[in-house]
């Protein structure tokens, strides 16, 4: 419940870079983990991890030896997250520093990387420069996986961050609807 209340605190106080309500539900999160290949990675990169639903599917699927990092700009959130899972390396960074947070991790590239940022509330200017840094730092045939909020389809935003991804990689595919999500979203699983 703690970190709901604070979930809901961020989004007041700064509803562009937390994006939603409330954070993702568990369907979403083994929806996300499933695309996104993490049975099998080996390195493993979380955007903004926000209070950790996609962070604690993670941790239950990850091989022990995979490294994880989860990249988190909202102080609070961070903290938080630290404290509830502190066998996670929690980054608080900007996802734009990925190169300079892996280099200073002694990471190379990255096997698959997650995101819970609300790409739709960004610039594209942001968001060219966010997925520029994914695509810079993610290991050939990697994955980049992202969800959208079914809604988003709708609106001229989303339907520009779709053409943008495919632009972006080699290949970009749809999930089926995640219904049992508030709101309803689907996942974005896109390769190098």
């Amino acid at each position: 419940m703690k970190t709901q209340i604070a979930f809901l605190r961020e989004f007041l106080r700064n509803p562009g870079a937390v994006g939603a309500i409330a954070p993702s539900s568990p369907s979403l999160a083994r929806e996300m983990v499933r695309q996104a290949g993490v049975l099998q990675a080996r390195t493993i990169v979380e955007f903004g991890p926000g209070t950790g639903a996609f962070t604690r599917e993670i941790v239950k699927q990850a091989v022990p030896e995979a490294r994880f990092l989860a990249i988190e700009r909202n102080p609070t959130l961070a903290r938080i997250l630290q404290q509830e899972l502190p066998s996670v390396r929690v980054c608080h960074d900007s996802v734009e520093n990925l190169g300079a947070i892996l280099h200073r991790e002694g990471i190379g590239q990255v096997d698959c990387i997650l995101s819970g940022l609300p790409w739709a509330a960004f610039s594209e200017q942001l968001q060219d420069r966010l997925l520029e840094e994914a695509c810079r730092n993610l290991a050939p045939r990697g994955r980049f996986v992202t969800f959208a909020y079914l809604q988003g389809l709708l609106l001229p935003a989303g339907r520009r961050f779709a053409r943008k991804i495919r632009r972006k990689f080699a290949h970009t595919e749809k999930s089926p609807v995640v219904w049992r999500n508030l709101p309803p979203a689907f996942v974005y699983r896109c390769q190098r």
